[in-house]
């Protein structure tokens, strides 16, 4: 994994969908860490490698990788 990728995951959206960027590029809508690890494997990062709380590849914007609704943010 390269430490020059930058995955940004924005706060939950009223579905408790989190929106996906890689590098700047859209990369989708994750419903949860299975679907964020989905779209890191097809970013050409190994899923297996990659740790949710890892802050020099995850920018996690409106609550951490705990959360996936809007009424679960952190305190």
């Amino acid at each position: 994994m390269s430490p020059a990728v930058r995955v940004v995951v924005y706060p939950p959206d009223a579905q408790g969908g989190r929106r996906v960027r890689c590098d700047g590029e859209i990369l989708g809508r994750a419903l949860g860490p299975a679907d964020l690890l989905e779209f890191l494997r097809r970013a050409g990062l190994d899923p297996d490698d990659a740790r949710l709380d890892d802050a020099l590849l995850i920018e996690w914007c409106g609550g951490g990788p705990a959360v996936w609704s809007p009424d679960s943010g952190e305190q």
